[in-house]
């Protein structure tokens, strides 16, 4: 039987509006992650990758208020061409996955000495 886990990251800016911040060691299928805004300037970006490997959890700027997003990544076959829908030509996706990896969460543009809280679903 799978289960979930939450885990949560507090973010604080610095004075330029800039923080960097990292969930704890997580496998599993990311299922979901969700911005909760407590008080990010209007505006505020995110670079949101898996450490070890660099892959993109989440990219978005001029974010105003909480938001949740259920990343998924393109998938491909064997030979890393791209596998995709017949009739739209739309990327087949799949859940995104982490092994033993950090979520490293990059803010700019939050404001000064402003936090966000960030809450990843994996199972």
């Amino acid at each position: 039987m799978s289960y979930a886990e939450r885990h949560t990251v507090s973010v604080t800016t610095i004075a330029d509006g800039s923080a960097t911040a990292y969930s704890e060691v997580i496998t599993g299928r990311i299922h979901s992650m969700t911005y909760t805004k407590t008080d990010f300037t209007d505006g505020v970006d995110f670079t949101i990758t898996l450490e070890a490997t660099g892959q993109t959890v989440w990219t978005q700027s001029n974010v105003n208020a909480t938001a949740t997003v259920a990343p998924r990544i393109a998938t491909t076959d064997t030979a890393g061409v791209a596998s995709l829908y017949a009739a739209a030509g739309e990327p087949v996706e799949d859940y995104l996955v982490a092994a033993e990896d950090r979520v490293k969460i990059v803010i700019a543009a939050g404001g000064d000495t402003k936090t966000g809280t960030f809450t990843i679903i994996v199972a």
